[in-house]
């Protein structure tokens, strides 16, 4: 269905980054957007520039996502709060497992389950997650990250089944790097430094390019689904081989 047959969103993780500017292009489409984030004052921020509804709340409150909901008829969710917590699983302390696994799986899902019946019933509807090259390719570090992504995109998937019958697309937008202040955010670090260190001098997709690739899954007629959006640079690469070799106590490769 095109953005005029829909008039409600929820978008999580709205008051910086991806989410932001999401919320910028859904209400851009006349779409009535409900901003969800916990900082309230970024939140207002953005309200008083695109008009959406702002609601400062943490999504790992199901019990006040649950009373929010209650009251909304949503025709799209996009499901792009997320964490990422520097360490594989060797170096990860129990918060940081906790944390990813509670914002980046147990929100989304319960908000796909407050959601859908009510997309089902009315027979339209679209379910957006926002995921990463990390659920599909593996790379060193950030094991729970990565185990987070992936069950994302099994959810995704399975959405499809559960909604099966129904006009209720899922779509799975899955970004490499993009320049966020994500970076600053998982190593602690000034937002000028991580600038430096991760986008000076590389092409770097824009968080518009985000919005646009949801806005392209959302404004494609009713009998197409959209169900995968791979993005990144054109010169970021996943993937990769290495083969070690023990020389005493040190690895080789």
């Amino acid at each position: 269905m095109a953005f005029a047959d829909y008039k409600t969103a929820v978008v999580t993780g709205a008051s910086a980054g991806m989410g932001a500017a999401i919320t910028r292009r859904l209400c851009a489409e006349g779409i009535t957007v409900h901003a969800l984030a916990r900082s309230a004052e970024k939140l207002a921020g953005l309200a008083a520039e695109t008009g959406c509804v702002p609601h400062a709340m943490d999504v790992c409150d199901t019990g006040a996502l649950t009373r929010l909901l209650a009251g909304i008829e949503v025709d799209i969710l996009v499901n792009n709060a997320g964490v990422s917590r520097p360490g594989n699983i060797l170096t990860s302390n129990a918060f940081d497992i906790d944390e990813q696994i509670d914002v980046n799986l147990r929100a989304a899902m319960h908000l796909a389950r407050l959601t859908l019946p009510g997309m089902m019933a009315r027979d339209r509807g679209h379910i957006v997650n926002i995921t990463s090259i990390a659920g599909h390719y593996e790379f060193g570090g950030h094991t729970a990250y990565h185990a987070t992504k992936a069950a994302m995109h099994t959810v995704s998937r399975q959405l499809r089944v559960d909604a099966f019958g129904r006009r209720v697309r899922v779509t799975e937008i899955c970004p490499g790097r993009v320049e966020t202040d994500i970076f600053a955010n998982v190593e602690k670090i000034d937002p000028a430094e991580a600038k430096r260190k991760y986008f000076e001098g590389f092409e770097m997709p824009q968080v518009s390019d985000i919005a646009d690739a949801v806005a392209y899954a959302i404004g494609a007629p009713h009998y197409v689904n959209i169900g995968l959006i791979e993005l990144m640079p054109t010169l970021q690469v996943p993937g990769g081989l290495r083969t070690g070799k023990r020389v005493g106590e040190e690895l080789v490769s």
